[in-house]
């Protein structure tokens, strides 16, 4: 398989209009899968713990939560012999003094960063060449 060297240029970020909570329970926590009722959560179980990543008026009032996240999704399909997607987005926003937290799925990369630190990783993502788009609120 031919891999292929990114060319940060191409991408285009959705900053999701919600704020989110990444969440750390004990791995055998007894997670009722009904309560993700969203249009985004990552959930994803280790040896050692059970993590959580989902809109803040998802509560369920346990474990270590960090709230105060915004989350910039990579939009379209990202092939999956990409190299270097997340070593360039994160070399960006390091250089602008803005942490991330990173999920990843199949399809795309999905960044975090703190809601304060939100308009710097925009304006820093926009100067490297992306793309940034803001969704409509629904009411």
């Amino acid at each position: 398989m031919r891999r292929k060297f990114v060319v940060m240029s191409e991408f285009t970020f959705e900053l999701r209009p919600e704020s989110f909570c990444i969440r750390r329970l004990a791995p055998d926590y007894p997670l009722d899968l009904r309560l993700l009722d969203a249009d985004w959560v990552s959930l994803t179980r280790s040896g050692t713990e059970l993590s959580l990543v989902a809109p803040e008026h998802i509560d369920i009032d346990a474990g270590e939560c960090e709230r105060g996240w915004s989350c910039l999704t990579i939009q379209g399909t990202l092939d999956l012999g990409l190299i270097g997607v997340l070593a360039a987005v994160s070399q960006t926003l390091a250089a602008a003094h803005v942490g991330i937290f990173v999920v990843s799925t199949y399809d795309t990369d999905h960044i975090l960063v703190r809601s304060e630190d939100a308009e710097a990783a925009v304006t820093a993502l926009t100067r490297a060449g992306h793309r940034v788009v803001r969704p409509k609120r629904t009411p």
